[in-house]
């Protein structure tokens, strides 16, 4: 098989979401990547001396060859390798094979610190199944898209619980267990975010008043993010649904896995064959730039 055939053929198995070959390879790893979470969680429950700990060493060095193996033919098939290996998807893969290399090349690194972090390290894994979660894109395409309003909820938030944390430092003192402003502003996070470990609890009046104020406060505040969000999700959900039409009737709104027409019942065109038109992707970053 010529080598330009070759990079075309592994391009359509590993990237390619709508063939046989290519939901065979992404369930084979969705199961590979949840066996290895298996193995890490099973591992820290053993002590480092047991023969089981051991098997399951085995096992992540051959989780990590399999994994390394993927990383490698992303890059060699990949339009672009470099852009793979930047992008979101390319460092995830990279962090989930690096701690094992790690401990590998450094075995002297035997400080059970180390250790620890190494094998949390390879958690990251857990990250590789967003690219397997259907819409994954759409949420973090609306993450983004909110980016500035999110920035500016949080930033009220912070001048919140500033403000209260301030004041109860000011009312209770130390005596009362409030004994600096970042403590303080440590209670009014708890309380804000109505959490309440109940290891600070204010002791005046006053006091009791400024955490009543800040509890209820934090129950409103709590639906704010939600709704920017579930805003822009709508907004993203409803523009992709718009881009499907149907060539007998020019009628949109459909799914993005949608065979066939809600209205005419004719056949639409295939998931692979659906490619945005340039302009209309122009005219979709226009309104979202307007947006914002």
């Amino acid at each position: 098989m010529p080598k330009h055939a070759l990079k075309h053929h592994l391009y359509v198995v590993i990237f390619g979401t709508h063939t046989t070959a290519g939901r065979i390879f992404d369930i084979s790893l969705i199961i590979a990547i949840l066996a290895s979470l298996t193995v890490l969680v099973v591992d820290s429950t053993l002590p480092a001396d047991s023969i089981w700990s051991t098997r399951l060493l085995y096992a992540e060095y051959a989780f990590t060859a399999l994994f390394t193996v993927e990383y490698l033919l992303r890059l060699y098939c990949s339009p672009k390798p470099s852009a793979y290996a930047k992008s979101f998807y390319g460092v995830i893969d990279l962090l989930a094979i690096l701690p094992t290399y790690f401990v590998l090349l450094f075995p002297s690194a035997s400080f059970i610190a180390v250790i620890r972090l190494l094998r949390v390290m390879r958690i990251f894994r857990i990250l590789k199944l967003v690219r397997y979660l259907q819409d994954s894109n759409l949420l973090l395409r609306s993450l983004l898209m909110s980016r500035r309003k999110i920035l500016i909820f949080f930033s009220t938030v912070a001048i919140l619980v500033t403000i209260f944390g301030s004041l109860i430092f000011v009312i209770e003192g130390p005596h009362n267990g409030f004994t600096s402003i970042p403590q303080s502003i440590y209670w009014a996070i708890v309380t804000i975010t109505t959490v309440g470990y109940g290891d600070l609890v204010p002791q005046t009046p006053i006091g009791k008043a400024i955490a009543s104020l800040t509890m209820l406060l934090g129950y409103s505040i709590l639906a704010v993010p939600t709704g920017i969000i579930t805003a822009e999700l709508n907004h993203e959900m409803n523009a992709h649904r718009n881009l499907v039409k149907c060539p007998n009737c020019s009628s949109n709104g459909h799914e993005s896995d949608a065979l066939y027409c809600k209205h005419c019942g004719g056949e639409l065109a295939s998931p692979d064959a659906r490619v945005v038109p340039v302009e209309v992707d122009e005219v979709k970053k226009d309104k979202i730039s307007n947006r914002e």
